[in-house]
């Protein structure tokens, strides 16, 4: 069976940003593998212990999806959602120990919970069995409308990109922020140089007031 290979990256609108532009959008609900953390990326091991553990399932999903029902695609790149009970920790002190994660994969919506279900069992029979499996989750996620642009270098250059969406953008179009910051690894953080990493940075809004 011949089948065509889909990539979200190019046929979804939530996958386009561009550097310099900041722009509203509409994301439509999106279903996610995903495990939960906290603390600094960089040196939390949950961190590195969470990625390794999407990432298997995440393949699983994609070939059961080609052998099973003739539907293959383009893994996904990695997401996540940062939070913390003062925001100012991502703008102004970038203190990372009081950062609150979640990591995602996309998972197509012609995928459900059964098929989950047999990816995880799947990622569970290997020798080297992911260290997080039983935290990943399928979810979806309700974002509405958002806010987002493309950021090009490292991720401790964020903060003044951040700093516009949240202190000016956001305020001057009427708007104020829901939800949890979003970023999309468009790169490969773990072999791609932190000056040439290209991460959607993403954040719901609503109506002020609303």
């Amino acid at each position: 069976m011949t089948t065509t290979k889909v990539d979200f990256r190019k046929t979804r609108d939530s996958y386009r940003a561009r550097s310099g532009e900041l722009r509203l959008l509409d994301v439509p609900d999106t279903t996610y593998l995903m495990v939960d953390g906290h603390g600094d990326p960089n040196t939390s091991p949950a961190f590195v212990e969470a990625v390794t553990s999407l990432y298997p399932v995440a393949y699983a999903l994609k070939f059961a999806s080609r052998r099973d029902l003739g539907q293959d695609y383009v893994v996904p790149p990695l997401e996540g959602l940062w939070w913390a009970d003062d925001m100012d920790t991502f703008t102004v002190a970038r203190d990372k120990s009081r950062w609150q994660w979640t990591l995602m994969i996309m998972a197509p919506d012609w995928l459900d919970g059964p098929h989950v279900d047999a990816a995880l069992a799947q990622a569970g029979r290997r020798k080297d069995r992911p260290p997080r499996l039983d935290d990943v989750r399928r979810e979806v996620l309700s974002e509405g409308r958002c806010v987002q642009t493309l950021h090009v270098g490292s991720f401790d250059d964020e903060a003044a990109v951040l700093a516009q969406i949240h202190d000016e953008f956001v305020p001057a179009h009427g708007l104020e922020m829901v939800g949890r910051h979003h970023e999309i690894y468009l790169s490969d953080f773990r072999r791609v140089a932190p000056e040439k990493r290209r991460t959607v940075l993403r954040q719901p809004v609503r109506p002020r007031g609303a």
